[in-house]
């Protein structure tokens, strides 16, 4: 199986070209490669597939197996990928790519060596009501609610960007244990699907800077999808403006949430490492 892997500010994938191979069973291939010991090493598998609605469908599974439903990071990746390997036929600066939460919207900065430099892509709206999310909590929004972490009493306000979200603002990132925290909010009693949990520290009206605990890949280096989610977040508790810049440990993204079609606009770079080759027995 050919692979190719690339990254979103250090959030890695192995993407696999669906135009030109078959794979069958991603949710045991994802986690045997993605280990970082013993196979390529990255953060879940993302396949690039035909689309009969769109230019290209994005497939994406965790490290752990599970499917999601959106990835913002590896989404600027397939954009670039379907661009400079020719998988689209336009030569325009728009793409169109099919995900678990409908079909999304993309710019390419294409620079003089016909090389894509950064991506916008449209996240969509954020979806606000508790059974959309899902989190079991009644009530029209989740902002700033209770939450019992191992006997901690937190607040949060949950987002979903097509996939779950939680979000906690906090002083002091470096005071959060991630390692120990995340997998338990992950598998909190209110989160029916899991949940991503974001711990976000306010800089300015114009920017944060976020750590992740991502469900079924743990720790990453950023989020696109949860980028987004904060930036709903802090503008719901007014920490922050609609336009913002996000630090996340992998590099920065920049987040509008737009009062004209009430849709997230999220800018970043994608990045492709090195292609192999991986034995399917």
């Amino acid at each position: 199986m050919r692979f190719t892997k690339m990254h979103g500010l250090g959030n890695d994938y192995i993407f696999v070209n669906c135009f030109e191979e078959k794979v069958v069973g991603p949710e045991k291939i994802s986690p045997v490669i993605s280990d970082r010991h013993r196979g390529i090493g990255g953060d879940g598998l993302i396949l690039i597939c035909p689309s009969e609605i769109a230019d290209v469908k994005m497939r994406i599974f965790n490290a752990d197996g599970s499917e999601a439903q959106m990835c913002g990071n590896g989404i600027r990746c397939v954009a670039k990928y379907a661009y400079e390997h020719k998988l689209v036929k336009s030569k325009n600066s728009a793409m169109t790519v099919e995900t678990g939460r409908g079909v999304l919207t993309l710019g390419l900065e294409i620079d003089k060596k016909d090389k894509v430099e950064q991506i916008r892509v449209n996240m969509g709206r954020p979806i606000l009501e508790p059974a959309k999310i899902p989190v079991a909590i009644d009530g029209d929004s989740v902002i700033e609610a209770a939450i019992d972490v191992g006997g901690q009493r937190m607040l949060m306000t949950c987002v979903s960007m097509g996939n779950p979200h939680v979000v906690f603002f906090v002083d002091d990132l470096d005071a959060v244990n991630l390692e120990k925290v995340g997998p338990v909010i992950e598998h909190h009693e209110l989160f029916p699907e899991r949940v991503n949990a974001h711990f976000v520290r306010v800089d300015s009206r114009k920017e944060f800077t976020m750590r992740t605990w991502e469900r079924g890949s743990g720790i990453t280096l950023a989020c696109g999808t949860g980028a987004s989610a904060c930036c709903a977040a802090a503008v719901l508790t007014d920490r922050c403006g609609r336009g913002v810049t996000a630090h996340l440990p992998g590099g920065d993204l920049r987040l509008e949430w737009s009062q004209e079609d009430n849709c997230v606009y999220m800018t970043g770079p994608a990045a492709e490492v090195f292609t192999g080759d991986w034995p399917i027995s």
